[in-house]
């Protein structure tokens, strides 16, 4: 198993992913576009893609002028049946790359929040394991319409739209699912000043919401990850039918 994970910016650990990867024995590939990286080209090498989150938007094309070869990547690797996973940013560069509305600057969320499923969302085998609402990290500012064809997995009050599925396996989640307690820490240490501007006094009350909040989240999280990694080793292979 191969998987290639897209980093849009420094410091986006793998966290719960990670483990749930590491475990299923699998090879990871990391590519840095942000960085200047060339994007993958052979997808025929990779039975997953990974696209993490980032601080910038998905149509900062200015900016990050990678985005929108990123966007048909994730619809290259959807089109052949591998499994996709879209992470904050890459939940919205993904619903992108299938002609929905990104929002920008609309739907502002930090911390610990809840997220309720669907009533697909509780039949689908990403989030089946996780009760009909549970605790997850959140960390963004935009949000997005949901992609034509694109089914519906979860939702609360301020994002309407935080997990969706294109066809068998290609999700975006807006919530960072990954953010397990050691990666919301490293987080802490290292974007204190963002953090502060964008949620004042979550830092003081920090050890009081780890203690409530982290260890339901790090469970959803791990669950959602394994469930996923599991959606890699589910594609449908195509037939082939020898001749006479």
């Amino acid at each position: 198993m191969r998987v290639a994970i897209i980093e849009n910016m420094k410091n986006t650990p793998l966290g719960a992913l990670g483990i749930a990867l590491e475990e299923a024995g699998a090879r990871i590939e990391w590519f840095r576009p942000w960085s200047g990286e060339a994007l993958p080209k052979d997808i025929s090498s990779y039975d997953a893609l990974v696209v993490l989150g980032g601080e910038q938007s998905a149509r900062d094309d200015d900016t990050h002028p990678y985005l929108p070869e990123l966007a048909r990547l994730m619809r290259r690797f959807e089109g052949e049946d591998k499994a996709v996973l879209g992470i904050c940013l890459g939940s919205q560069i993904l619903a992108r790359a299938y002609e929905a509305g990104n929002h920008l600057g609309i739907a502002h969320e930090f911390g610990w929040k809840t997220v309720g499923l669907t009533e697909e969302g509780k039949a689908d085998p990403l989030l089946a394991d996780v009760g009909d609402e549970f605790t997850i990290f959140e960390w963004h500012g935009d949000t997005f319409t949901l992609p034509a064809g694109a089914t519906r997995l979860a939702a609360n009050g301020v994002t309407p739209n935080q997990a969706f599925r294109i066809g068998r396996a290609t999700y975006g989640t807006q919530f960072h699912f990954e953010a397990n307690a050691a990666v919301v820490e490293r987080w802490r240490g290292e974007f204190k000043e963002t953090i502060e501007r964008k949620e004042p006094g979550w830092l003081e009350n920090y050890p009081q919401l780890v203690a409530k909040h982290a260890a339901a989240a790090e469970a959803a999280g791990l669950a959602i990850a394994r469930a996923w990694v599991r959606t890699i080793g589910a594609r449908t292979e195509p037939l082939h039918v020898a001749e006479a």
